[in-house]
């Protein structure tokens, strides 16, 4: 790829699609030593392994956990919905009752949003905090997004 954006992208994309596993890129990347953009590859892929899928999560992990020293929460949690269907939350602080979700473009599409909604009601439900932040959001307005969670994170005395 001509950027590192790119070359994230496609790794993510990869692996997300299960086109690739992370442990064979990762021996790859371990065999060839002189390979170009080693270092963002490197990070890439073990954020990956810790749960990002998506270029918007890389961002996430990158511009608003680390950049904001937030504590890290899981990746990619498993949730079974009301209509019994297997479902994946982009991060979750589970003492703080805190759910994040990171929204591309592909949120926008009617019966996708409803599906995000449905969710975030059900987990309402169950008493969970849930923030919605679009992925340009996340890249452009990152300190926004980390005053939010650690308001959050505050509010439920998780971390302050």
């Amino acid at each position: 790829m001509g950027t590192d954006r790119g070359a994230q992208a496609v790794l993510a994309a990869g692996v997300q699609q299960r086109l690739v596993r992370v442990t064979d890129l990762v021996a790859e990347l371990d065999r060839n030593e002189r390979l170009h953009r080693r270092k963002i590859i490197s990070q890439t892929l073990g954020d990956i392994a810790g749960g990002a899928h998506a270029l918007s999560e890389l961002d996430f992990t990158s511009l608003v956990v680390r950049q904001f020293k937030l504590p890290a929460p899981d990746r990619q949690v498993p949730l079974r919905d009301a209509h019994g269907r297997r479902r994946w939350l982009d991060a979750v602080w589970e003492k703080a009752q805190l759910v994040v979700e990171i929204d591309g473009a592909g949120h926008i599409d009617v019966r996708t949003y409803w599906d995000d909604m449905d969710r975030g009601n059900g987990l309402q439900l169950e008493h969970y905090r849930v923030l919605r932040f679009p992925a340009w959001v996340v890249r452009y307005q990152p300190d926004y997004v980390a005053a939010q969670i650690r308001q959050a994170l505050c509010e439920a005395e998780y971390s302050c």
